[in-house]
């Protein structure tokens, strides 16, 4: 992952506050009141519900079980779906102490990894981030960021690999087609790769974790734009697409995240079995 160590801009609502605004739009809508009548319910400014809307300021708990009596929702899962929505828009995760270390949508993206109950994953030149080693990790920091100093770069490791305590939650699976070629990619140096292919095959041999590896021989496949994250998540949270780019990481929701299916569904279709893919990793290993 590539990482900022500052932070240029002001930060935007996170997307689980965008997220709980979209939801109760979308509520709003469908009963045809406007935003004039949700001010004059809650005694508010029309101003202030429109930025309930937009996630610039999360709801309060009282304000948000007023507007679901407003707007008639009744449906008990419903309700409590949006409830955890809102704990999650205001309580502070243990992520958000690096909020200062990393750009603010890649906080979003742990946030999301703590949700997942399954993540696809695409990797064509870099391991993911859960299943990196230390040293393997530190030198994909150090050569994306290469004027960053020791202590950011230490920071960033601790977030890397407190993020993968997620492997050990019996809730998510966690599903990679990697690229034969990242395989061969000599990341920290030769020693550096020996101890990440080996992890890899005590990883994969996790029951919870599906590695396949894509083959040369597979040719040309249905990511040519490179690497991907498809996270899918319990109500009321969608399925979302992640995509690194240099301009910074987007999030794709449904129904565009079809596209994200699709290529996943066609890599896997190329890939090795989950057998074959270890044996070729034991293979490289053996080289």
């Amino acid at each position: 992952m590539r990482h900022t160590s500052v932070m240029t801009e002001k930060a935007g609502p996170t997307l689980r506050a965008q997220w709980l605004g979209q939801q109760l739009q979308e509520l709003r809508k469908a009963t045809g009141l406007k935003l004039k009548d949700a001010g004059d319910y809650l005694q508010r400014d029309t101003s202030t519900v429109g930025r309930f809307e937009s996630g610039e300021y999360p709801i309060r708990r009282p304000d948000l079980l007023a507007l679901l009596d407003f707007y008639g929702l009744a449906d008990k899962r419903k309700r409590e779906g949006l409830l955890l929505l809102h704990q999650d828009a205001w309580q502070k995760g243990w992520w958000d102490g690096y909020a200062d270390d990393v750009d603010e949508k890649f906080v979003d993206f742990v946030w999301l990894e703590s949700r997942a109950t399954e993540i696809l994953a695409f990797d064509n030149t870099m391991l993911t981030g859960l299943l990196q080693t230390e040293d393997y990790a530190r030198a994909a920091m150090v050569a994306a960021n290469p004027d960053a100093d020791e202590e950011q770069v230490r920071r960033w490791l601790q977030l890397r690999m407190t993020r993968q305590e997620v492997l050990d939650e019996p809730e998510l699976t966690v599903r990679v087609v990697l690229d034969e070629g990242v395989l061969y990619r000599e990341v920290g140096g030769p020693a550096v790769l020996r101890e990440q292919l080996e992890h890899l095959i005590l990883l994969a041999k996790r029951p919870r974790i599906d590695l396949r590896v894509l083959p040369f021989e597979a040719g040309a496949h249905r990511s040519p734009a490179g690497a991907f994250r498809l996270l899918r998540m319990s109500d009321p949270y969608p399925e979302v697409g992640y995509v690194e780019t240099l301009a910074g990481a987007l999030y794709i929701e449904p129904p565009k995240t079809a596209g994200f299916v699709a290529a996943y569904d066609g890599l896997l279709a190329k890939s090795l079995g989950p057998r074959k893919s270890i044996e070729a990793i034991e293979a490289l290993l053996k080289e």
